[in-house]
């Protein structure tokens, strides 16, 4: 077949590869323009675009595929199919309509549940036990389109974000080897969604990340592995920036916690833990980072300071 692909981030990366060494006709790679980034706001190009690139694949940045314009290298192109991940601009209905068999799109979810534009957090905030890749033909709703093929990820108790970002990354390569046959000869039928069990991904907001310790420890230990490695959960110290990488929950009888401790406070170094009281249960804190500094273990934290008692938040 031959094949355009439209992507931009590093989950991207991992179909694109598989698609490089499938035998199919990859006849060029759409990506969003170059965006400035870093300290000195340079311009960068996507992840997608420098392995597209070292390949010696044919690369389009449109701003828009709203317009004819927008929309030439991909015509000119004639795929007959388009493979779409984590690309970022809309498809408007006279793009959708240019592939012959039509704009296959890899979603990171086991949809209807987590459409939308981040369902990996979503998904691990919500405390999911799984999560998945759905591979769908893509229509000009959001994430609504006819569901071609499913796989299921189990996530662990201490699975973060970006753990589950690869492993997700990889499944969805894969699964999308096991559907483009059967979508060339017709073998492969499309499936509706179920109309039940829709649920939204908002994108994240870096307000999200800030910890409120009246919750439960275990509530708060999701939202620390959800937000690793970005935004990265916070608290305060003495006002200042404390940003949590590595936790895990602890009920109060492990912890041995006193029933009239304030949400928040420092129970002391255990074990080379920073055990920490939350509205229900305690976290114990393994890595930490002051801000302007290194992310440190809690006991390199700890050496020096007077923590036991001190209220976070």
């Amino acid at each position: 077949m031959r094949i355009a692909f439209a992507g931009t981030p590093e989950f991207a990366v991992p179909p694109l590869a598989a698609l490089c060494g499938s035998g199919h006709e990859l006849v060029g790679v759409l990506t969003q323009p170059d965006r400035p980034a870093g300290r000195g706001q340079k311009l960068a190009e996507s992840p997608v675009k420098r392995y597209a690139l070292d390949r010696g694949l044919c690369v389009a940045q449109p701003q828009t595929l709203r317009t004819d314009e927008g929309r030439a290298a991909l015509r000119d192109w004639r795929p007959d199919v388009l493979v779409v991940v984590a690309y970022g601009l809309i498809l408007p209905a006279a793009a959708l309509a240019i592939p012959r068999l039509g704009c296959v799109n890899i979603h990171a979810s086991l949809l209807p549940r987590w459409r939308g534009a981040a369902p990996i957090q979503r998904a691990l905030l919500a405390g999911d036990p799984e999560t998945g890749v759905t591979i769908m033909l893509m229509d000009q709703g959001l994430d609504t389109g006819p569901m071609l093929l499913q796989r299921r990820l189990p996530i662990g108790s201490g699975t973060t974000s970006g753990g589950l970002h690869d492993g997700l990354a990889r499944l969805g390569a894969e699964a999308l080897l096991e559907v483009l046959p059967g979508l060339e000869s017709g073998a492969r039928v499309p499936q509706p969604q179920p109309a039940e069990g829709v649920t939204y991904a908002a994108k994240i907001d870096k307000a999200e990340a800030r910890i409120d310790w009246s919750g439960s420890a275990i509530a708060i230990d999701r939202q620390v592995r959800a937000f690793q490695p970005w935004p990265v959960a916070e608290t305060r110290l003495d006002g200042e920036q404390l940003r949590v990488h590595e936790a895990h929950p602890l009920d109060d009888a492990s912890a041995g916690r006193a029933p009239d401790i304030a949400p928040g406070t420092v129970l002391g170094l255990r074990d080379a833990e920073l055990w920490i009281a939350c509205g229900a249960g305690c976290l114990a804190v393994t890595r930490l980072q002051r801000a302007g500094k290194r992310a440190v273990s809690a006991r390199e934290f700890a050496n020096g300071l007077r923590l036991d008692g001190r209220v976070l938040g």
